[in-house]
């Protein structure tokens, strides 16, 4: 991976000029530059952009007169990655693990964009998959209580010092307000249906019972409102009316490790701009 430039500001003439200008004078050289404009005239603007350098410690520097020297001017949101390190991924999972193997295998095989530090479950059920890859398991259970909740969510805070994105790989819990605000924009849930379809518990019963045709999955970022934060990736599959409410759930199961993994890999390789309620996706 290359140095990683994500921008977004309010459209008008001369940001690419103004921004890849810069880069020109600070030595480096472009590797690639998407962008994205929300309307043709007065819209927003989105720009990704890749690029090498030789001396690290020298574009380091030079980059430390972006802000005033160009992002100031066009109002910019801007933020530069450098490939190392490589992100840091908890993994929060219950009892199911066909979107916590997608992840871990991905890990294994250096293809996620991060790096996984440890697993943590309500549920001793997954222990020894997770230490097969050589991988921390943190058993933090909940009962129904308030209060239980509470100790855990502190606990799990404190196993997750120092990572950088959280991954719901099918965590059946309803995370709390307080514990959403310490990771804004950086837990990935993935829901099991077509979302705004079917939110809510069981939604492989509910589409069933509606009948459809098609079987999505949603991976999207974890707010304070439940199933509502800004959607990352969807997929779906045909569903036939031969089909038994088990067959569907396997369907959608195989949707679902598919859907989350390129989530999970499109953040970590910085390829996401959120706005407002949506996500800009340069794939």
């Amino acid at each position: 991976m290359y140095p990683t430039l994500l921008i977004d500001c309010p459209d008008q003439p001369g940001i690419v000029q103004a921004v890849t200008r810069f880069l020109y004078e600070a030595g480096v050289n472009i590797v690639r530059l998407d962008q994205h404009a929300s309307e043709p005239v007065g819209g927003h603007y989105f720009m990704r952009l890749e690029f090498a350098t030789a001396n690290q410690s020298k574009t380091e520097a030079h980059m430390a007169e972006f802000q005033t020297k160009v992002a100031q001017h066009y109002a910019m949101r801007w933020q530069l990655y450098w490939p190392e390190p490589k992100p840091k991924v908890a993994v929060l999972c219950s009892k199911t693990s066909h979107t916590l193997l997608e992840i871990l295998h991905l890990n294994s095989q250096g293809k996620l964009g991060g790096v996984v530090t440890k697993v943590i479950s309500n549920h001793e059920t997954l222990r020894e998959l997770v230490e097969s890859y050589n991988l921390p398991f943190h058993h933090v259970p909940i009962d129904k209580t308030s209060e239980s909740k509470q100790a855990s969510e502190a606990q799990i805070l404190k196993l997750t010092e120092g990572d950088d994105l959280l991954v719901m790989a099918r965590y059946m819990q309803i995370l709390t307000d307080e514990f959403v605000s310490h990771w804004p924009l950086k837990i990935i849930n993935i829901h099991h249906s077509f979302l705004p379809a079917f939110v809510g518990a069981d939604p492989y019963r509910q589409a069933f019972d509606k009948g459809v045709k098609l079987i999505g999955a949603t991976a999207h970022y974890a707010t304070a409102e439940l199933d509502q934060g800004p959607i990352i990736e969807q997929d779906v599959a045909r569903f036939s009316h031969r089909e038994s409410l088990s067959e569907l759930r396997n369907l959608g199961q195989d949707v679902e490790r598919a859907v989350l993994a390129r989530a999970v890999r499109w953040h970590l390789e910085r390829r996401i701009i959120v706005h407002h309620n949506k996500t800009i996706v340069f794939r």
